[in-house]
């Protein structure tokens, strides 16, 4: 039972394809916490440049899953990095953020049997 995401944005651009869907899970399962591994790493080397890529390109499944504080908290860090704001600026947001996805990436593994170990 979703309660840190909603699939409903997927299912409808999907037009109710499972494949579509397994897709989309895999891949935010996957990725996402090596992308979220690469901001914690960007902001820790004041890397700007990185943290707005990887932030920029996570909002999408972020969207997509309606995680709609982290898709917030995601675009605050993107305007940090696009403004090259100070480290302390941000780390709890990036935390608060990690969390959430954390928290819904779990959830999807329980809800789809997923045996992944990437987070």
């Amino acid at each position: 039972m979703a309660i840190h995401y909603n699939l409903s944005k997927v299912y409808a651009i999907s037009e109710n394809n499972p494949e579509f869907l397994q897709q989309i899970i895999h891949l935010f399962v996957t990725e996402t916490p090596l992308d979220l591994a690469q901001i914690k790493q960007g902001i820790e080397d004041k890397n700007h440049e990185i943290c707005y890529e990887v932030a920029h390109k996570i909002k999408q499944s972020l969207d997509l899953l309606s995680l709609n504080l982290a898709l917030e908290e995601m675009l605050q860090i993107e305007v940090w990095a696009k403004s090259r704001g100070k480290k302390k600026e941000i780390k709890e947001i990036f935390k608060s953020v990690s969390n959430q996805i954390e928290k819904a990436i779990k959830e999807i593994k329980k809800d789809f049997n997923l045996q992944m170990t990437n987070t």
